[in-house]
């Protein structure tokens, strides 16, 4: 059975553990890893069919097909040359690490030296199809406003290193307004979208992002504008908030789970 191993036990990691562990995706979840031991023990905790192995990413990567990397943008550099240098497919859910072009280019250089895949699931958005297809001739523009809770921005470095107050914003406000590849180092756990979107088209540089504060929303927004030769589309999704973690969506796990179940199936849909 394909083997799957999962670094980071935090919201999005413990939500793909659960779903493997219902016995319904045709996979095995071998190993789990965590620098928290109390973040591993709460999700071997909550399964029930499954005992996974508790492996640190060097020794998962000699035992698993593919490791899905739950944990941060911190851990990417670590989590993804280390499956790939060991023959190991590697999913990547924290996928603003790469807006380090540097590190992009030694990711998926790597990648394609051993004949190995890198999987950058959706996450909380819809409409990565559609772009891919557009990029198939010219893209012209591609924007992605995103809004959330002012709670769900809380700890940002942007947020901290600007000295924003979120318990003072009282209506619709505006907080960040750039590029993508400025987005994802400013909110790291917040618009990781952003970097699927650059990486599927046209580029860091060229896809504009705006984060708005908003507290008469209970769920996370996103709105993607994209314009090219094909002509306009536009994409909306209010997203649930993960229950264990508001600055991230429940969608973003679900992106993940569906990832895993395309690469176990024979049946491929959609672009």
């Amino acid at each position: 059975m394909f083997k799957i191993g999962v670094v980071g036990c935090g919201a999005i990691g413990a939500e793909i553990c659960k779903a493997i562990d219902e016995g319904t995706m045709g996979v095995e979840l071998y190993a789990i890893y965590d620098r928290t031991d109390e973040h591993t023990a709460a999700v071997i905790k909550g399964l029930k069919n499954t005992d996974p192995q508790i492996l640190d990413i060097a020794e998962m990567a000699q035992h698993v097909d593919l490791i899905v990397e739950a944990a941060s943008q911190a851990a990417v550099p670590e989590v993804a040359s280390t499956s790939l240098s060991a023959g190991c497919d590697v999913m990547i859910m924290s996928i603003g690490a790469f807006a380090d072009e540097k590190l992009r280019d030694t990711i998926f250089g790597l990648a394609k030296e051993k004949g190995c895949k890198v999987y950058l699931p959706s996450g909380a958005i819809v409409g990565l199809d559609g772009l891919k297809s557009a990029m198939s001739a010219d893209v012209y523009s591609v924007t992605l406003t995103t809004q959330k809770p002012p709670h769900g921005l809380a700890g940002a470095p942007y947020i901290v290193r600007n000295n924003i107050d979120l318990d003072k914003i009282t209506s619709r406000t505006v907080i960040f307004d750039g590029t993508a590849n400025e987005a994802v180092k400013a909110f790291p756990a917040n618009v990781n979208v952003a970097a699927s979107l650059s990486i599927a088209g046209i580029g860091f540089e060229r896809t504009k992002v705006r984060v708005v504060a908003d507290p008469s929303l209970s769920k996370n927004m996103h709105e993607i504008s994209v314009e090219g030769k094909f002509g306009k589309f536009s994409t909306k999704v209010e997203n649930v908030p993960s229950p264990t973690n508001p600055k991230t969506s429940y969608l973003a796990a679900l992106s993940a789970i569906a990832t895993i179940k395309k690469i176990a199936s024979p049946v491929q849909i959609g672009t």
